[in-house]
């Protein structure tokens, strides 16, 4: 068996990475996309392969020269074929320059711009189909050809951008651009009709066209080899070279660049996240599909300003407009009120890194936890206060990553007591939601805020309303000067349409809401009892929608990066916070029953 691979293009939106070299030898985590596919090739006892060149082909030439020899290439001899007008022609001409060696043998086809593993090639030679595509059930992030296939694996159909439909999408498979076929097939039917089609549409076309007329008039003639989106990357910009890297990447330099990333975990559709916090259960299919309705709307219109959010804001927590102010997540609400906190802050930690990372402008004070328990009181906080002269008190309620959780009444007392100081008290109740329904309460109400004028509550919507691609945060306070200068802090058009109108239609699904929130919190109370019956964790009491957990024998890294690169399932590491510097704590992001049960699955098989 042979093996095509046409490089003869451009490449030219990788821009810079082309400059000096073809597309085939960009770099992938320090390894040209050339080297492996011909690893990959040899490694599967491919006897030749024919590579056709145009851009940069003496270079790529010389290059493949270098690195393979007769004693690497087990044997296969490589010949190349020129396209001399590769920037004027497309792929379908390149393939016409191999026709003729195409008809030899039968052939594995490839394009020049793939990353994939090996066990691809094995799969399609080994397998008993003569002619076969390589798809992948499509997925968000993939562009290019799909294809239909019936029961029995038969390509009914290829679909361009023309006839693609979003709304089918569940029936599609992405083709991967490796091919095998048999030398018949290519002699009676890939050739003629390959011939055919370039005289009558010209050279500047692509070769899968001329499978699609195949397959529209033969639904038999070729079968598709179905894989794993996460088997395999196409690249075409610095963008999906980034992607390509993260995907193929191993170990701990897979787990950085992942925490590097800060999310866009969607182009990881395999990859179970157990580290970032959202809501399983909420938003109801129902609003995900009123918005899709207003899709063109929001996506073509201007969003309201900033007084017009606050107005939708005060509507659903019932506090007055000038009393709130609405973010762009509340990350940049953290951002804003921290410009205005100086002098001392005293926080306990373990702490959520953002505040004190902001906290520039003002020396932030540890409050006392357990070191075993990591549990604080009341009283802790007070006595710190008192004993260090801090103006600020930061609490967040339940607190991350530890999930400690003070009760309303407590809550108040330390408001109270605050107030006598004249000590400020900033109030994150991003997670309180979750919390079990019977001790579930919130500071965002107006006349909780009038009674503690030093109060400032700040909520996360994206975390506790399953909608962080929204990017939406309110921060509280019955002072309006203070809102005000929050609120010119922040940018005019802070908010996109797409956040303005899920405040805009939220009150209809208060109640679904208030069900998802329980229903957290039922499954976070199975989920941690299943946890604490696997040996070598100790899982801490939590009223958010993460738990925190104690290892032993095995270090956090070592887990964390375990479950990435055997189970796909991303986890955070505590260690680089402060009061985890021992390494063996991990926190545990509380997701639905199915998902929640296959990290579990996987944490007994690890720790044995």
């Amino acid at each position: 068996m042979q093996a095509i691979i046409l490089a003869a293009g451009m490449g030219k939106r990788l821009k810079s990475y082309t400059k000096d070299a073809t597309k085939c030898m960009v770099k992938v985590n320090g390894k040209t996309l050339i080297e492996y596919t011909i690893e990959a090739l040899t490694a599967n006892k491919i006897e030749r392969l024919v590579v056709v060149v145009g851009y940069k082909g003496a270079l790529l030439k010389d290059f493949i020269a270098s690195k393979f020899n007769a004693e690497n290439l087990n044997g296969m001899k490589i010949d190349y074929i020129e396209n001399p007008v590769y920037d004027t022609t497309n792929n379908i001409y390149s393939l016409f320059l191999a026709g003729s060696e195409m008809a030899k043998d039968d052939t594995i086809l490839l394009e020049s711009d793939l990353i994939f593993k090996p066990e691809i090639l094995q799969s399609l030679i080994a397998s008993p189909d003569k002619n076969l595509a390589v798809v992948s059930p499509f997925e968000a992030w993939m562009d290019g050809t799909c294809t239909l296939l019936d029961e029995n694996r038969c390509i009914t159909g290829m679909l361009d951008k023309v006839r693609f439909n979003w709304a089918d999408t569940e029936h599609y498979y992405k083709t991967v651009n490796i091919y095998k076929f048999s030398k018949e097939f290519s002699e009676q039917y890939y050739l003629p009709f390959l011939d055919a089609y370039q005289k009558s549409f010209g050279k500047n076309e692509y070769y899968e066209q001329v499978l699609k007329v195949i397959s529209f008039l033969s639904s038999s003639s070729l079968k598709g080899l179905v894989v794993s989106g996460s088997d395999w990357y196409e690249i075409d910009d610095p963008a999906d070279l980034a992607i390509a890297e993260d995907r193929f990447k191993t170990g701990i330099e897979k787990l950085h660049s992942l925490e590097k990333r800060y999310g866009g975990y969607w182009r990881f559709p395999q990859m179970k996240d157990f580290c970032y916090l959202v809501n399983p259960y909420f938003p109801p299919k129902k609003l995900v599909s009123e918005m899709k309705a207003n899709f063109h709307v929001l996506i073509t219109e201007y969003p309201s300003g900033a007084a017009q959010q606050s107005l939708l804001a005060s509507k659903i927590f019932n506090i007055m407009p000038e009393h709130i102010v609405v973010g762009n997540g509340a990350a940049e609400l953290i951002s804003s009120l921290a410009k205005y906190v100086e002098g001392k802050v005293a926080i306990p930690f373990p702490t959520f890194n953002e505040y004190p990372e902001r906290f520039t402008h003002a020396e932030v004070v540890p409050v006392p936890t357990n070191r075993e328990t990591f549990v604080y009181s009341v009283d802790d906080i007070l006595k710190t206060v008192r004993q260090t002269g801090a103006k600020t008190v930061l609490l967040i309620n339940p607190d991350n990553p530890t999930g400690n959780f003070l009760k309303k009444g407590e809550v108040l007392h330390l408001c109270e007591e605050l107030k006598k100081d004249n000590v400020t008290i900033i109030f994150d109740e991003s997670f309180i939601d979750f919390a079990d329904k019977a001790i579930r309460y919130t500071l965002l109400d107006e006349e909780i805020l009038n009674e503690y004028p030093n109060l400032i509550v700040v909520k996360s919507i994206s975390k506790s309303y399953g909608v962080p691609g929204l990017r939406l945060g309110i921060l509280a306070s019955s002072d309006p000067a203070y809102i005000s200068r929050i609120r010119k802090t922040n940018a005019i058009w802070n908010i996109n349409s797409f956040g303005e109108y899920f405040l805009q239609i939220y009150d209809k699904y208060n109640k679904t809401y208030a069900v998802a929130c329980d229903a957290i919190a039922e499954e976070r109370s199975r989920f941690i009892k299943r946890l604490s019956e696997i040996e070598g964790i100790k899982v801490f009491p939590s009223e958010a929608n993460y738990v925190l957990c104690r290892l032993n024998g095995i270090k956090a890294g070592e887990l964390t990066v375990s479950l990435l690169e055997k189970y796909n399932i991303f986890i955070k590491d505590l260690s680089s916070k402060k009061g985890f510097e021992s390494g063996g704590y991990i926190r545990l992001a509380v997701r639905n029953k199915e998902d929640n049960d296959a990290l579990i699955a996987a944490l007994k098989d690890i720790l044995g």
